[in-house]
């Protein structure tokens, strides 16, 4: 009898530890999952961020060199290596006088 009592008190308290486990696990799983998201989403913000810094730079050593800022963010891609991916970001140039800074602004897809 005594035995017997052991044996069952084994059981339980080895399903507790295995509920346990699993859901130890399941924690873990799901702060690997939001913690990647949140990676992620970081990422590509600091991606745009880095792309705008790029074009306003790009903009202004087109403004040293020829005297004036680029109408158009193609002219930049064309005779100043500027390469966008325009697959994962949009990129709104905006310039209003050849004299003014353009209004960048870049937005992911």
């Amino acid at each position: 009898m005594a035995n017997q009592l052991r044996t069952s008190r084994k059981r339980r308290s080895g399903k507790a530890e295995l509920v346990a486990i699993v859901a130890c696990l399941c924690i873990v799983a799901a702060v690997l999952f939001f913690g990647y998201e949140a990676y992620h989403r970081h990422a590509i913000e600091q991606g745009a961020a880095s792309i705008r810094q790029t074009v306003l730079d790009s903009a202004l050593q087109c403004a040293a060199i020829e005297g004036s800022y680029p109408s158009e963010l193609s002219h930049l891609e064309e005779n100043y290596g500027l390469t966008i991916n325009h697959g994962d970001y949009i990129v709104i140039y905006d310039c209003f006088a050849s004299n003014v800074p353009p209004s960048v602004t870049v937005m992911p897809r």
